[in-house]
């Protein structure tokens, strides 16, 4: 769960690439399935909010092996963006049955409005596929024909977490609305939606597991604690992958404890600083800082590294003069973590 969160911490609210295809970066394409043609019974669809525009694909080719299981084979055709500003970045057809002895297999491909684009034939794939589960092959390329795909009305997915900072170890809930991009409105019915949490987010295994908006488009989904540490999400159903959809990581507090090793030291020993940032990722930093003058803070350490999992970190102290000295640590604002500072600690500078 937390490989999951620390990959998509880029951004704290992100559109997730759900169409991701899902397949093994080991695996090679099929040996024994071979493409003679791909072809789309339309060239351009235009399809509103949230249809979909049927295109018929056929994939005439052959399948080796031979055996009797091998003649029910299904395939699922690939077709990548090659322009326009859709959200969506890959159309996968339905499993399309073999329909003829001799190597063709032919079925629908659902193309949604968020595809707005052009989208051009890249590749076949032995099925059935379900994106996230993933197929045990890689495509086998094929340059195919093109879909230019005019897309209105596309759906607006946004959220609002309550509360806007998740406090560890509290329950929490997310308020999604689906609306109509181009007029900003609801599209007047309930929708079905799926509601996700970490790997279902990028694991999408079809229309099922739905849950309903009201008329407005807003469904409120309540979260347990446990849930703050992976990535939340909406999907809007498709077939065999999502239409679209919406990620996101909580923001979090940042709380900081520090503890110096000593309460006194000879100007100019090091004294270390042990601390914790509850939470945080390695790839986050923190800084010492000492009070000059009545206000003003200034960092006087270099950037100290937050270990993995545990959030523990050292920095050093060097008292600069005899007397009472007040630091503090300072965690700058990191991926979905707000900024935050310890309480302030003193040593004693002999």
């Amino acid at each position: 769960m937390r490989r999951v969160l620390t990959g998509l911490l880029a951004v704290p609210m992100l559109a997730l690439g759900f169409a991701a295809s899902g397949v093994s970066a080991q695996a090679a394409a099929d040996p024994d399935l071979h493409i003679t043609s791909v072809t789309l019974n339309k060239t351009a669809v235009a399809v509103s909010g949230l249809n979909t525009a049927v295109v018929t694909v056929t994939v005439k080719g052959s399948y080796d092996t031979g055996t009797p299981s091998d003649s029910n084979t299904p395939v699922n055709v690939i077709l990548e963006r090659t322009g326009g500003s859709g959200s969506e970045r890959t159309l996968f057809s339905t499993n399309l049955p073999r329909v003829a002895s001799n190597g063709t297999w032919s079925g629908p491909l659902q193309v949604p409005s968020t595809a707005n684009g052009t989208f051009k034939v890249t590749g076949v794939i032995t099925g059935p596929f379900f994106p996230g589960s993933g197929s045990m092959t890689e495509p086998t390329p094929y340059a195919g024909p093109s879909l230019a795909v005019t897309g209105t009305h596309m759906p607006r997915i946004s959220a609002s977490v309550i509360p806007k900072v998740v406090p560890f170890g509290k329950p929490y809930s997310i308020k999604w609305a689906v609306t109509d991009g181009q007029t900003g409105k609801p599209y007047g019915s309930r929708l079905r939606v799926v509601l996700g949490v970490d790997n279902i987010c990028a694991e999408y295994f079809g229309p099922g597991s739905t849950n309903l908006t009201d008329v407005n488009g807003v469904v409120t989904a309540a979260h347990g604690a446990a849930d703050a540490e992976a990535v939340n999400c909406l999907l809007l159903p498709g077939n065999p992958s999502s239409n679209g959809g919406l990620g996101l990581v909580v923001a979090r507090p940042g709380v900081v404890t520090a503890t110096p090793s000593k309460t006194s030291a000879k100007v100019g020993a090091i004294v270390p600083v042990n601390g914790v940032v509850q939470g945080a990722p390695s790839s986050c930093k923190v800084y010492l800082q000492r009070l000059y003058g009545a206000t003003q803070w200034k960092t006087v350490s270099p950037a100290g590294a937050i270990r993995s999992y545990s959030g523990k970190f050292v920095l050093n102290a060097q008292p600069a003069y005899k007397g009472l000295i007040p630091y503090r640590v300072w965690f700058p604002a990191c991926y979905n973590y707000q900024a935050g500072v310890s309480k302030v600690f003193y040593i004693r500078g002999l």
